[in-house]
């Protein structure tokens, strides 16, 4: 695995597997790599030929009262992790070359990043939409992965490709999660132990959701009463909102079928989870 901190390096990366003729794969991440990270890592060496890992803790989708300064880091771990699982170019740049002196120009979303994940955090996808798009003009891959937990965001980026007409393809893969649901998160680090325990009951949520499904609820409103049946079952979880979806532009839905998305977000303590699940496919 080489190592690269400048685009000069990163771009001449690029030229040298292009000029190989290989299919080239991003897995862009923000470090503090875990199984879910790596379940992207197994799914791009599968469709492409090498893969570029990016790991860059992006200041810009950070409001002013969250947690860039505390969001953990451990990029020794990071590195024996993705050389193990088989990254050929880990990409490690610092804040000043992502955003040199001067940077200002931003992609700015439009209404479907208003709503859940935007109306929470004002601000986060303009973030995320930018570096995601600067890591695309760098690596021009092939293909891109990203994770079904953060599904507005995958939501997101597959619009921008479509919109601003990217020849990549983005490939979604589904969520990793613990032997109790819990779905894999950097931010699990943040939780206590009797927290981590509690936080399963999100995941039970979605399924109770699904199963629900499953047996025959068509309208949304009965989807999402079972999921919240099983959150009152934990009152320190505070829920900030439970969503049934259509799943290309993530509005709401009065009745559901195959590929209506259930999404929630909550606090448990001074956490913040987010999780979802496909009507139809279940947890994943």
């Amino acid at each position: 695995m080489i190592e690269l901190a400048d685009v000069a390096g990163l771009r001449g990366w690029v030229r040298a597997q292009r000029g190989a003729g290989r299919r080239v794969a991003l897995v862009p991440t923000m470090g503090f790599l875990h199984a879910g990270h790596l379940a992207l890592v197994d799914e791009a060496r599968r469709r492409a030929d090498v893969v570029a890992m990016s790991i860059f803790v992006n200041p810009l989708q950070f409001g002013p009262t969250e947690d860039l300064a505390r969001y953990p880091r451990d990029l020794p771990h990071d590195r024996r992790q993705a050389e193990e699982r088989g990254v050929d170019a880990l990409f490690v740049p610092s804040e000043v070359v992502m955003y040199p002196p001067g940077s200002e120009i931003r992609v700015v979303p439009g209404a479907t990043a208003d709503r859940w994940e935007g109306a929470a955090r004002p601000g986060h996808f303009t973030g995320v939409l930018t570096v995601v798009a600067k890591l695309f003009h760098l690596v021009e891959p092939d293909l891109a992965a990203f994770g079904r937990k953060d599904i507005q965001q995958a939501t997101l980026i597959r619009q921008m490709v479509r919109d601003l007409d990217w020849a990549l393809e983005v490939v979604v893969v589904p969520t990793v999660r613990e032997p109790d649901g819990r779905a894999l998160s950097s931010r699990n680090a943040y939780l206590e132990p009797d927290e981590r325990r509690r936080a399963g009951v999100l995941s039970a949520a979605l399924r109770a959701a699904h199963e629900a499904f499953r047996a025959g609820a068509s309208r949304a409103g009965d989807v999402s009463a079972a999921a919240r049946r099983v959150l009152e079952t934990e009152p320190s979880v505070a829920v900030e909102y439970l969503a049934v979806v259509e799943p290309l532009t993530l509005a709401p839905v009065d009745t559901v079928e195959a590929e209506t998305v259930v999404a929630l977000a909550a606090r448990l303590g001074r956490t913040r989870l987010i999780d979802n699940i496909v009507l139809g496919e279940g947890l994943g």
